[in-house]
């Protein structure tokens, strides 16, 4: 069982089958978390440091879970309270925690591309938790997992992808993923949120009325609308945005049909989802974060190069 890169930096490198590979582990690493022993001896004496130079919670919670449920030894690195504040460059950085003979880097970033930056300069596998505006192939490999569990299969299914699609990196993993695995994808959103390059060169569907976009749909993801990315006015008011853009229980009785309500996390309630959506019966948000931890041991555990499964 080994994936086709040293590295996950990106859905756009994986192969189809490397992501059928990490779904059916991650569905076997979801058993062990089931037991009342959650632990599995898989990648003891293999050391990870987790180097988030972005705030995160979810995240950055996920994957220290996964790593301590694999018995993995793991360095939990925040740039904030490092040399980096003092000046010190990122090669510099890995390089002196390399040089305490670490296995895996786990890098969230600001900066596109930095993941792949590292990939090219240092031996260890690297996984990107999360590059700029780029990717954050984690987050939809774990949606994936989640759609698989409900739906059966990804192939011919229909998500529709609602909110600030040009400043996130969780849109375009899933872009990728989605369109690899078979699914039909709608994007929806205001114009000004939605690149106009984007219908063309993925070939997907583009919509400005959410509406529409829920009719159409087997399973909404909702995405954040991201101020901190946002140099520019985009829309006029978050109450706007809300009556024009949000998903409301209202909204949901009128199109009159059963569709997944999914979000990366954290929502902002009563803007883009509203808490009677976000916490109904339709939604996955919590299946969501359940698969996480399962998702990123199968990736840890794949990339490790660890020869036989103990689970």
């Amino acid at each position: 069982m080994h994936l086709s890169s040293k590295h996950l930096l990106g859905i756009r490198e994986l192969l189809k089958g490397d992501i059928q590979l990490i779904l059916d582990t991650a569905t076997q690493f979801k058993d062990v978390l089931q037991r009342p022993i959650k632990k599995v001896p898989s990648l003891r004496d293999i050391t990870i440091v987790n180097l988030f130079y972005e705030n995160s919670t979810r995240t950055r919670i996920s994957f220290e879970l996964a790593e301590k449920r694999l018995s993995a030894d793991t360095i939990n690195f925040a740039a904030s309270s490092s040399s980096v504040s003092k000046g010190e460059t990122l090669l510099d950085t890995v390089n002196n925690i390399l040089s305490m003979k670490v296995d895996m880097v786990v890098m969230r970033h600001s900066a596109t591309g930095a993941p792949h930056f590292l990939a090219k300069h240092i031996p260890a596998a690297i996984v990107n938790a999360g590059d700029g505006i780029n990717e954050h192939p984690t987050q939809a490999l774990l949606d994936a997992l989640s759609i698989r569990e409900k739906l059966g299969t990804l192939e011919g299914k229909k998500v529709a992808i609602i909110g600030d699609i040009m400043h996130s990196r969780v849109a375009m993993s899933n872009i990728y993923l989605l369109k690899k695995m078979g699914a039909e994808v709608t994007l929806a959103g205001p114009p000004t949120l939605i690149p106009k390059y984007i219908r063309e060169s993925f070939d997907v569907n583009v919509t400005y009325n959410v509406e529409e976009a829920l009719q159409w749909c087997d399973v909404a993801n909702v995405l954040r609308i991201q101020l901190e990315r946002q140099n520019q006015v985009l829309f006029s008011s978050l109450r706007e945005y809300n009556q024009a853009y949000g998903i409301t229980r209202k909204l949901l009785d009128r199109i009159q049909k059963d569709i997944l309500i999914m979000h990366p996390g954290p929502i902002n309630r009563g803007v883009e989802l509203d808490s009677d959506v976000a916490d109904c019966g339709q939604s996955l948000i919590l299946n969501q974060v359940e698969n996480g931890v399962a998702v990123r041991m199968a990736v840890l555990y794949l990339l490790s190069g660890r020869k036989e499964l103990s689970v």
